[in-house]
This record gives C-alpha cells, sequence and structure tokens, in this order.
C-alpha cells in the first residue's frame, strides 16, 4: 500500500478540496463586497433623498411664511388706503369747518395704519428677499408722506396742498403695485424641469 502522501488518488482529492476552499471563500468574500457595495449605495440614495425631502419642506415653508407676510402687508396697505379715500367725502362737503372735521377724523385713523403697516414692513423685512423687503419699505415710507400731507391739509387749504397731497399718494400707490410685482414673482414657482 502506498504511503498517504505517494497516493496519487490522495493527492488529487487534497488539490480539489484545497481548490473547493478557496473557491468558496472567494464566493464568500464577492457576495460580503457586493452585499458592501449595494447596501452603501442604498445608504447614499437614502441620504441624498433625505436631503431633497428637507429642502423641499423648507422652501414649501419659506414660500408659505412669505405668502403669509406678502397678504399682511396688503391687508394693512388696503386698511389705510380705506382712510385715504375718504378725502372724496372731505371734498363733497361746502364748509370748512365740515371739511377740517372730517380731515381730523381720517388723520387720527391715519397713524395707527400707518403703524400696523410698519409691523408688516418689519415681518416682511425678516422674510425677504431683500428686493422685497426693499419694496415693502419704500410702500412705508410713501405711505408716511401721504399722513403728513394729510395732516397738512387740515391746517391749509388750497389746491396746491391738495395736489402735493394727491401727487404723494400716486407714489404710494406706484410703490405699492411695485411691491405687489416683486411679491408675486417671488412666490412663482419655477418649473425647473425644462
Amino acid at each position: 500500500m502506498a504511503s498517504r502522501n505517494g497516493d496519487p488518488r490522495l493527492r488529487h482529492f487534497h488539490t480539489m478540496a484545497n481548490s473547493g476552499l478557496w473557491v468558496g471563500i472567494l464566493t464568500a468574500l464577492t457576495a460580503l463586497g457586493a452585499s458592501y457595495i449595494t447596501s452603501r449605495a442604498t445608504l447614499g440614495a437614502a441620504l441624498a433623498q433625505a436631503r431633497t425631502t428637507t429642502r423641499a419642506q423648507a422652501l414649501r415653508e419659506q414660500h408659505e411664511r412669505r405668502r403669509s407676510t406678502y397678504r399682511e402687508l396688503m391687508r394693512c396697505v388696503h386698511e389705510f388706503s380705506a382712510v385715504t379715500w375718504q378725502i372724496e367725502d372731505v371734498d363733497a362737503q361746502q364748509d370748512r369747518e365740515s371739511k377740517e372735521r372730517l380731515l381730523r377724523q381720517m388723520c387720527s385713523r391715519i397713524g395707527p395704519a400707518v403703524a400696523e403697516m410698519n409691523r408688516a414692513m418689519h415681518e416682511v423685512r425678516l422674510d425677504g428677499p431683500a428686493d422685497v423687503s426693499a419694496a415693502a419699505d419704500h410702500v412705508r415710507d410713501m405711505a408716511r408722506r401721504v399722513e403728513s400731507h394729510l395732516k397738512a391739509l387740515v391746517n391749509e387749504d388750497g389746491p396746491d396742498h391738495r395736489e402735493t397731497y394727491d401727487r404723494a399718494y400716486r407714489e404710494f400707490r406706484e410703490a405699492y403695485v411695485t411691491f405687489i410685482g416683486l411679491a408675486q414673482k417671488t412666490l412663482e414657482v419655477k418649473d425647473e424641469t425644462t
């Protein structure tokens, strides 16, 4: 009987066993590597999706916050304008005393309206962007000019003062229309797919 090392059949069996073992080890390592790579890719995709979702949510919240603050400023402008529109009632009065009484009523209401507009303007300033904030600030400044010209009408009568008031009001309206345009542009949802 041949020795164990000398039997060619046994040598062949050991060689096959050793190569089978290596094939098994290589297969296992390949599977582990593929699993690791797949899990890393899946994790990366999940993180990217989470970042995209978080960013989209933040943009939605910013959009809604801006929309709300812009609307609040527009509401305040409307309240202010409701006071200024009473100038037509003043014009309809025949005597100076009745005109002054209505002008004083307007003055007592316009101050709080400007204060509310000022508060709303500061909210717009917080939510931005800068060009809309600057436009809101300009609207408020023009409202203050209208207020000061309205107060001048109480004590001063004449077409020059009224024309100055009317001009200030037109400038206020122009500033407001500019604000609305910028606010609308900011709130537009842009199609990123094109």
